[in-house]
Protein backbone atom coordinates (compact mmCIF):
# COMPACT_ATOMS: atom_id res chain seq x y z
CA UNK A 1 0.00 0.00 0.00
CA UNK A 2 1.30 3.50 -0.87
CA UNK A 3 2.10 6.14 1.92
CA UNK A 4 1.86 9.58 1.70
CA UNK A 5 3.58 12.58 3.43
CA UNK A 6 2.81 16.19 3.67
CA UNK A 7 4.78 18.79 2.24
CA UNK A 8 4.71 20.88 4.98
CA UNK A 9 6.51 17.58 7.19
CA UNK A 10 10.46 17.71 7.45
CA UNK A 11 13.10 15.68 9.05
CA UNK A 12 15.17 16.79 11.49
CA UNK A 13 18.59 14.48 11.86
CA UNK A 14 21.36 15.28 14.44
CA UNK A 15 24.08 13.21 14.58
CA UNK A 16 27.56 13.71 16.03
CA UNK A 17 30.73 11.44 14.55
CA UNK A 18 33.89 12.25 15.32
CA UNK A 19 36.90 11.48 12.13
CA UNK A 20 40.42 12.58 11.67
CA UNK A 21 41.10 15.08 10.00
CA UNK A 22 44.90 14.06 8.23
CA UNK A 23 45.72 10.68 5.70
CA UNK A 24 49.17 8.86 5.70
CA UNK A 25 50.74 6.61 4.27
CA UNK A 26 49.97 2.70 3.69
CA UNK A 27 50.98 -0.69 2.81
CA UNK A 28 52.06 -2.27 -0.35
CA UNK A 29 49.63 -2.98 -3.35
CA UNK A 30 49.52 -5.79 -6.26
CA UNK A 31 48.46 -9.16 -5.21
CA UNK A 32 48.24 -10.45 -1.32
CA UNK A 33 50.32 -13.59 -0.72
CA UNK A 34 48.64 -14.75 1.96
CA UNK A 35 45.04 -14.41 -0.17
CA UNK A 36 45.82 -13.94 -3.52
CA UNK A 37 43.27 -11.33 -3.65
CA UNK A 38 44.44 -8.96 -6.48
CA UNK A 39 44.29 -5.17 -4.87
CA UNK A 40 44.68 -1.79 -6.86
CA UNK A 41 46.90 0.55 -6.23
CA UNK A 42 45.81 3.04 -3.93
CA UNK A 43 45.81 6.81 -3.11
CA UNK A 44 47.30 8.61 -0.15
CA UNK A 45 44.05 9.30 1.21
CA UNK A 46 42.63 5.78 0.51
CA UNK A 47 45.36 4.01 2.33
CA UNK A 48 44.48 6.18 5.44
CA UNK A 49 41.12 4.97 4.91
CA UNK A 50 41.16 1.92 3.20
CA UNK A 51 44.34 -0.08 5.21
CA UNK A 52 44.61 2.23 8.33
CA UNK A 53 41.18 2.59 9.37
CA UNK A 54 40.31 6.36 9.13
CA UNK A 55 37.49 8.41 8.20
CA UNK A 56 36.92 10.75 5.66
CA UNK A 57 35.73 14.20 6.33
CA UNK A 58 31.76 14.64 6.00
CA UNK A 59 30.21 16.03 3.20
CA UNK A 60 33.18 15.43 1.45
CA UNK A 61 33.00 11.74 -0.57
CA UNK A 62 32.00 11.46 -3.94
CA UNK A 63 29.06 9.29 -3.06
CA UNK A 64 27.43 11.17 -0.51
CA UNK A 65 24.80 12.85 -2.44
CA UNK A 66 24.67 10.42 -5.42
CA UNK A 67 21.69 8.55 -6.91
CA UNK A 68 22.88 6.77 -9.53
CA UNK A 69 21.48 3.19 -10.24
CA UNK A 70 24.20 -0.11 -10.45
CA UNK A 71 26.12 -1.69 -7.50
CA UNK A 72 29.10 -0.31 -5.37
CA UNK A 73 32.04 -2.30 -5.22
CA UNK A 74 35.37 -2.01 -2.71
CA UNK A 75 37.61 0.34 -3.94
CA UNK A 76 41.10 -2.42 -3.25
CA UNK A 77 39.94 -5.31 -4.50
CA UNK A 78 36.25 -4.41 -7.10
CA UNK A 79 34.67 -6.98 -4.84
CA UNK A 80 30.61 -6.00 -5.26
CA UNK A 81 29.19 -4.84 -1.89
CA UNK A 82 26.14 -2.78 -1.98
CA UNK A 83 23.73 -1.99 -4.67
CA UNK A 84 22.14 1.17 -5.49
CA UNK A 85 18.39 0.01 -4.30
CA UNK A 86 19.57 -0.25 -0.75
CA UNK A 87 21.11 3.19 -0.49
CA UNK A 88 19.57 5.96 1.55
CA UNK A 89 20.12 9.59 2.60
CA UNK A 90 20.76 9.65 6.88
CA UNK A 91 22.04 13.31 6.79
CA UNK A 92 25.16 12.31 8.41
CA UNK A 93 27.33 12.75 5.84
CA UNK A 94 28.48 9.85 4.49
CA UNK A 95 26.87 7.41 2.08
CA UNK A 96 24.74 4.79 4.07
CA UNK A 97 23.21 1.85 2.85
CA UNK A 98 20.49 -0.57 4.99
CA UNK A 99 21.23 -3.65 3.26
CA UNK A 100 24.14 -5.52 2.20
CA UNK A 101 25.25 -7.85 -0.91
CA UNK A 102 25.04 -11.95 0.67
CA UNK A 103 28.48 -12.34 2.52
CA UNK A 104 29.97 -9.26 1.36
CA UNK A 105 30.65 -7.30 4.76
CA UNK A 106 32.43 -8.43 7.50
CA UNK A 107 31.43 -7.20 11.30
CA UNK A 108 33.93 -6.78 13.99
CA UNK A 109 33.45 -4.64 17.04
CA UNK A 110 35.77 -1.82 17.79
CA UNK A 111 38.69 -2.59 21.03
CA UNK A 112 36.69 -0.21 22.79
CA UNK A 113 33.27 -2.31 22.27
CA UNK A 114 31.43 1.54 21.58
CA UNK A 115 30.78 0.35 17.38
CA UNK A 116 31.46 -2.29 15.00
CA UNK A 117 33.10 -1.37 11.76
CA UNK A 118 32.54 -3.29 9.12
CA UNK A 119 35.18 -4.62 6.35
CA UNK A 120 34.83 -5.97 2.80
CA UNK A 121 34.97 -9.81 3.44
CA UNK A 122 36.92 -10.51 0.29
CA UNK A 123 40.13 -8.33 0.82
CA UNK A 124 39.45 -6.67 4.48
CA UNK A 125 39.36 -2.91 3.65
CA UNK A 126 37.97 -1.01 6.04
CA UNK A 127 34.30 0.15 4.61
CA UNK A 128 33.22 2.14 7.82
CA UNK A 129 31.11 1.14 10.77
CA UNK A 130 27.34 0.04 10.93
CA UNK A 131 24.40 1.21 13.27
CA UNK A 132 21.34 -0.26 14.32
CA UNK A 133 17.92 0.64 16.07
CA UNK A 134 18.02 4.37 14.30
CA UNK A 135 14.44 3.65 12.75
CA UNK A 136 15.70 5.43 9.22
CA UNK A 137 14.40 2.30 6.84
CA UNK A 138 12.42 -0.68 7.96
CA UNK A 139 15.34 -2.66 8.21
CA UNK A 140 16.26 -0.54 10.93
CA UNK A 141 20.42 -0.96 9.86
CA UNK A 142 22.35 1.68 8.71
CA UNK A 143 25.97 0.76 7.37
CA UNK A 144 27.88 4.29 7.42
CA UNK A 145 30.59 4.08 4.74
CA UNK A 146 33.49 5.95 3.73
CA UNK A 147 33.23 6.79 -0.17
CA UNK A 148 36.71 6.13 -0.49
CA UNK A 149 36.62 2.78 0.31
CA UNK A 150 33.91 2.24 -3.02
CA UNK A 151 33.98 2.79 -6.65
CA UNK A 152 30.33 3.25 -8.48
CA UNK A 153 29.83 0.61 -10.99
CA UNK A 154 26.23 1.89 -13.30
CA UNK A 155 24.06 -1.20 -14.30
CA UNK A 156 24.92 0.07 -18.14
CA UNK A 157 28.27 -0.94 -17.44
CA UNK A 158 27.83 -3.76 -15.83
CA UNK A 159 25.60 -5.07 -18.50
CA UNK A 160 28.05 -4.48 -21.17
CA UNK A 161 30.85 -5.34 -19.48
CA UNK A 162 30.31 -7.37 -16.34
CA UNK A 163 30.55 -11.47 -15.58
CA UNK A 164 27.66 -13.33 -15.83
CA UNK A 165 27.05 -12.84 -12.34
CA UNK A 166 27.58 -9.32 -12.55
CA UNK A 167 24.92 -9.15 -15.86
CA UNK A 168 22.31 -11.50 -13.99
CA UNK A 169 22.58 -8.75 -11.04
CA UNK A 170 21.78 -5.73 -13.30
CA UNK A 171 19.28 -7.42 -15.65
CA UNK A 172 17.43 -7.64 -11.69
CA UNK A 173 17.49 -4.04 -11.37
CA UNK A 174 14.16 -2.84 -12.27
CA UNK A 175 13.75 -1.27 -15.53
CA UNK A 176 10.58 0.67 -14.53
CA UNK A 177 9.19 2.37 -11.72
CA UNK A 178 6.19 4.63 -10.24
CA UNK A 179 5.86 7.92 -8.89
CA UNK A 180 2.44 9.79 -7.74
CA UNK A 181 1.88 12.89 -7.05
CA UNK A 182 -0.95 14.98 -6.10
CA UNK A 183 -1.15 18.83 -7.09
CA UNK A 184 -4.22 20.36 -7.77
CA UNK A 185 -6.16 19.35 -11.09
CA UNK A 186 -4.75 16.07 -12.58
CA UNK A 187 -5.17 16.77 -15.93
CA UNK A 188 -2.30 19.59 -15.73
CA UNK A 189 0.43 17.71 -13.97
CA UNK A 190 -0.53 14.98 -16.57
CA UNK A 191 0.49 17.22 -18.97
CA UNK A 192 3.68 18.51 -18.17
CA UNK A 193 4.67 14.77 -16.41
CA UNK A 194 3.81 13.62 -19.83
CA UNK A 195 6.65 16.10 -21.47
CA UNK A 196 9.72 14.94 -19.75
CA UNK A 197 12.16 12.27 -21.64
CA UNK A 198 11.94 8.63 -19.37
CA UNK A 199 8.34 9.17 -19.10
CA UNK A 200 6.61 6.11 -20.16
CA UNK A 201 3.11 7.04 -19.50
CA UNK A 202 1.27 8.89 -17.21
CA UNK A 203 -2.14 8.21 -15.50
CA UNK A 204 -4.77 10.54 -13.56
CA UNK A 205 -6.79 9.32 -10.51
CA UNK A 206 -7.88 9.81 -6.67
CA UNK A 207 -5.71 8.20 -3.71
CA UNK A 208 -5.10 9.34 0.22
CA UNK A 209 -8.78 8.99 1.10
CA UNK A 210 -11.23 6.17 2.15
CA UNK A 211 -13.83 5.52 -0.25
CA UNK A 212 -12.99 2.47 -2.00
CA UNK A 213 -12.96 3.04 -6.39
CA UNK A 214 -13.92 6.47 -5.87
CA UNK A 215 -15.72 8.32 -8.57
CA UNK A 216 -15.37 12.17 -9.75
CA UNK A 217 -18.56 13.07 -8.45
CA UNK A 218 -18.19 11.10 -5.41
CA UNK A 219 -14.64 13.43 -5.09
CA UNK A 220 -17.02 16.80 -5.80
CA UNK A 221 -18.35 16.04 -2.59
CA UNK A 222 -15.24 16.56 -0.40
CA UNK A 223 -16.49 13.55 1.62
CA UNK A 224 -14.04 10.93 0.54
CA UNK A 225 -10.92 12.38 1.27
CA UNK A 226 -9.21 11.21 -1.59
CA UNK A 227 -6.67 13.92 -3.47
CA UNK A 228 -6.37 14.25 -7.74
CA UNK A 229 -3.07 12.05 -7.88
CA UNK A 230 -1.02 11.39 -11.10
CA UNK A 231 0.77 7.78 -11.25
CA UNK A 232 4.12 8.28 -13.41
CA UNK A 233 5.41 5.29 -14.75
CA UNK A 234 9.60 6.16 -15.78
CA UNK A 235 12.57 4.58 -16.93
CA UNK A 236 14.74 4.79 -13.85
CA UNK A 237 17.90 4.50 -16.64
CA UNK A 238 16.73 7.87 -18.42
CA UNK A 239 15.22 9.89 -15.50
CA UNK A 240 15.19 9.40 -12.25
CA UNK A 241 12.79 9.67 -9.02
CA UNK A 242 14.41 13.05 -8.08
CA UNK A 243 14.50 14.84 -11.51
CA UNK A 244 10.46 14.19 -11.32
CA UNK A 245 9.70 15.04 -8.01
CA UNK A 246 12.08 18.40 -8.51
CA UNK A 247 9.56 18.92 -11.39
CA UNK A 248 6.72 18.20 -9.63
CA UNK A 249 8.03 21.05 -7.10
CA UNK A 250 7.88 23.61 -9.97
CA UNK A 251 4.90 22.98 -11.66
CA UNK A 252 2.52 23.69 -9.02
CA UNK A 253 2.28 25.92 -5.72
CA UNK A 254 2.63 23.43 -3.03
CA UNK A 255 2.12 26.33 -0.56
CA UNK A 256 -1.38 26.53 -1.55
CA UNK A 257 -3.79 24.90 1.54
CA UNK A 258 -6.53 22.34 0.06
CA UNK A 259 -5.95 23.37 -3.63
CA UNK A 260 -4.47 25.24 -6.46
CA UNK A 261 -5.37 28.92 -8.10
CA UNK A 262 -9.18 28.79 -8.99
CA UNK A 263 -9.57 25.39 -8.22
CA UNK A 264 -10.37 24.95 -4.30
CA UNK A 265 -10.87 22.23 -1.91
CA UNK A 266 -9.02 19.31 -0.24
CA UNK A 267 -9.02 17.05 -3.39
CA UNK A 268 -6.63 19.57 -5.03
CA UNK A 269 -4.10 19.85 -2.12
CA UNK A 270 -0.58 19.01 -2.44
CA UNK A 271 0.64 15.44 -1.57
CA UNK A 272 2.93 13.21 -2.34
CA UNK A 273 2.68 9.16 -1.91
CA UNK A 274 6.05 7.34 -1.66
CA UNK A 275 6.67 3.49 -2.38
CA UNK A 276 9.96 3.00 -1.46
CA UNK A 277 12.30 4.71 1.72
CA UNK A 278 14.16 5.68 -1.20
CA UNK A 279 11.32 7.72 -2.49
CA UNK A 280 10.56 8.72 1.09
CA UNK A 281 14.13 10.35 1.58
CA UNK A 282 13.98 12.12 -1.96
CA UNK A 283 11.03 13.52 -1.25
CA UNK A 284 11.93 15.07 2.59
CA UNK A 285 14.91 16.44 1.41
CA UNK A 286 13.71 18.38 -0.73
CA UNK A 287 10.41 19.76 1.02
CA UNK A 288 13.59 20.55 4.20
Amino acid sequence: MLRNISYLSALALLLIFSFAAAPRGGAQDGKDKTTGVMKKELTDLEKYVILDKGTEAPFTGEYCDFHGEGTYHCKQCDAPLYESKDKFSSGCGWPSFDDELPGAVNRTTDADGRRTEITCSQCGGHLGHVFTGEGFTPKDTRHCVNSVSLNFVPKEEMLEEGTADEVADAAALPTTDTAVFAGGCFWGVEHLMQKQPGVISVESGYMGGHTDNPSYEDVCTRTTGHAEVVKVTYDPSQVDYETLAKLFFEIHDPTQVNGQGPDIGDQYRSEVFYNSPQQKEVAERLIG
